[in-house]
């Protein structure tokens, strides 16, 4: 299987040296966009990861994955740059994040993933099972444990 095309639009307020993504940019599968208000992106065809959405399935294999990099707070600022038809997806499993989230201000999904983990297991159930891209993530072991355990 070669590796899903998989375009990430962060928000201009995300900083790179805490982002999960940051040591995917030498991926030539990976394209990173900044999310500024002008932004406009045409996801016709592209999976685009939400989480109310139908559950990603091997089904959807062959399509670019379309990623929104942001805090959830922000997020709608994110979808507003996004145009066209995408096929909103989201995680099947329950899974949780290993993540410690410590957001004061904000309640976050109950299923909502870290960045890098809501990636890993797109691509996992796309057919690109790379536990590469978990590198550099420092809560990969507790990640790829809980992945594990739920049969995914």
């Amino acid at each position: 299987m070669t590796a899903v095309a998989t375009t990430v639009i962060r928000h201009p307020k995300e900083r790179i040296s805490k982002c999960s993504l940051r040591f995917l940019h030498d991926r030539a599968e990976m394209t990173f966009m900044r999310g500024h208000p002008d932004t406009r992106f045409d996801a016709t065809g592209f999976l685009l990861l939400a989480v109310d959405a139908p559950p990603l399935s091997i089904e959807d294999q062959g399509r670019p994955l379309l990623l929104l990099d942001s805090t959830w707070r922000w997020l709608p600022q994110l979808d507003a740059c996004v145009t066209g038809e995408p096929i909103k997806r989201s995680i099947p499993g329950g899974l949780r994040t290993a993540y410690p989230r410590v957001s004061k201000v904000f309640d976050d999904p109950t299923g909502g993933l870290a960045s890098i983990e809501a990636l890993y297991v797109a691509r996992k159930l796309l057919g690109d099972d790379d536990p590469e891209l978990l590198h550099g993530y420092h809560w990969k072991a507790e990640f790829l444990e809980i992945v594990a355990n739920a049969g995914l």
